[in-house]
């Protein structure tokens, strides 16, 4: 089976998005809703969810442990926005990592029984993801009002700085997805991965706390980049910096490229296997 796009042109993965749109629409909104069908409250859900752990985080990690971000003035309930606004990024790479190698082996009957656009899975899967990162955010920034009785400008931002993170995630998603047809250990790796990644990842700390000659190694994660932009333009106010988020979409869109030429040519062998 012969690709449908020139897997030569970098905008190729984007391409694929702009051709079926409105399919990856339909797809992921079936996936949001599918999520709580049958459940008491629905979709209310996907608001209560990361209030009740925004909870949690304020009374075990504020009131239990008493933690303070070092270098800033921070009480129990400020502490909980620091650290929620970088979980809410590695709550969305870990949901499309952790689903990943699965895509397309729960998804069979697309691959042999219908003539379908697989590489919408990655979209869709992404586009649902980032529904539930929208509902943390407006969580996380009512939270911030009462708690610090304002809201910084530079929230307008965030959708900058979240943009570079999508080919990122898209090009994992269509590289463990394919392995994950041919490799079904993947799975589980991934769980202890995205695990190792959080702990990695300046989420429940400062980088300052690390010693200098290693401080430079965080940004060997992917998540480090843009959880501090993030806590940049939700917490302290900051715009981010955009040499950094510059540098992190070139990589991310190159990514994007090839795993997206690899999706397509590994395709052909989906049916096989499965």
């Amino acid at each position: 089976m012969l690709s449908a796009y020139r897997l030569r042109d970098p905008l190729s993965p984007y391409i694929s998005l702009a051709r079926h749109f409105v399919l990856t629409v339909q797809v992921a909104r079936r996936d949001v809703i599918g999520r709580y069908r049958g459940s008491f409250i629905g979709l209310l859900w996907s608001f209560f969810n990361p209030l009740l752990m925004l909870a949690i985080y304020t009374f075990v990690f504020g009131l239990i442990f008493k933690s303070r971000w070092t270098g800033q003035v921070s009480g129990h309930f400020e502490f909980a926005v620091i650290l929620f606004a970088g979980l809410n990024i590695n709550t969305l790479f870990t949901e499309c990592a952790n689903r990943a190698p699965t895509l397309v082996v729960e998804n069979t009957n697309f691959v042999k029984k219908v003539v379908f656009p697989l590489e919408v899975l990655s979209w869709s899967t992404l586009g649902s993801a980032l529904f539930h990162l929208l509902v943390s955010t407006i969580v996380l920034l009512i939270f911030s009002l009462i708690v610090r009785g304002f809201i910084p400008w530079t929230v307008v931002y965030f959708p900058i700085v979240v943009l570079p993170f999508i080919p990122f995630v898209a090009g994992l998603i269509w590289l463990l997805s394919s392995l994950g047809v041919f490799l079904r250990d993947l799975k589980q790796a991934m769980g202890i991965i995205t695990a190792m990644m959080m702990f990695l990842a300046p989420i429940f700390y400062p980088k300052e706390i690390i010693p200098p000659p290693y401080r430079q190694l965080l940004y060997l994660n992917p998540l480090t980049v843009i959880v501090e932009a993030s806590r940049d333009v939700l917490v302290w106010g900051h715009a981010p910096r955009w040499d950094q988020l510059g540098l992190y979409t070139v990589v991310a869109c190159l990514f994007a490229w090839v795993s997206f030429a690899w999706f397509e040519r590994s395709r052909r062998g989906f049916a096989d296997v499965l």
